[in-house]
């Protein structure tokens, strides 16, 4: 295989994990379908309350965990590969959006998809969820 094919299907590689990288914020307005139903409605009056339930109901798809690690690196991937986007430190309160399987680390293959300020990933072994488990991506 030629070096300039090696190449193109390098940087083709990467674009597409730079795009995967943002999907779950375009999608993260659709996950109940609210968003499609929200516009349905048949009185005026109703889209400002509606509005406003969509807007809690966006609040409650986020799930709380707590660090419990002395400094956990939050990566771009679910693995140890990823670059550290930044680190949390312990008893940090996390937003999660969603859980998936991962690298394992010390017997858990579960990593969560955080969403304080970027879209990060944290390893469940160092995190202690609050509440109700997060649903799968």
């Amino acid at each position: 295989m030629s070096l300039r094919s090696r190449f193109s299907i390098a940087v083709t590689a990467g674009a597409l994990a730079a795009s995967a990288l943002a999907v779950p914020a375009a999608a993260a307005d659709d996950w109940d379908g609210a968003a499609s139903t929200s516009h349905q409605s048949q009185n005026p009056n109703q889209s400002q309350s509606q509005g406003q339930s969509q807007s809690q109901n966006h609040n409650q798809r986020l799930y709380r965990g707590v660090v419990t690690a002395g400094s956990l690196a939050l990566r771009s991937a679910p693995n140890r590969g990823g670059q550290i986007i930044r680190w949390a430190e312990r008893g940090e309160v996390v937003s999660i959006f969603c859980k998936t399987n991962g690298q394992n680390v010390q017997g858990n293959r579960q990593w969560y998809l955080l969403t304080d300020g970027t879209w990060a990933w944290g390893s469940a072994r160092y995190i202690r969820v609050l509440g109700t488990s997060p649903r799968w991506c």
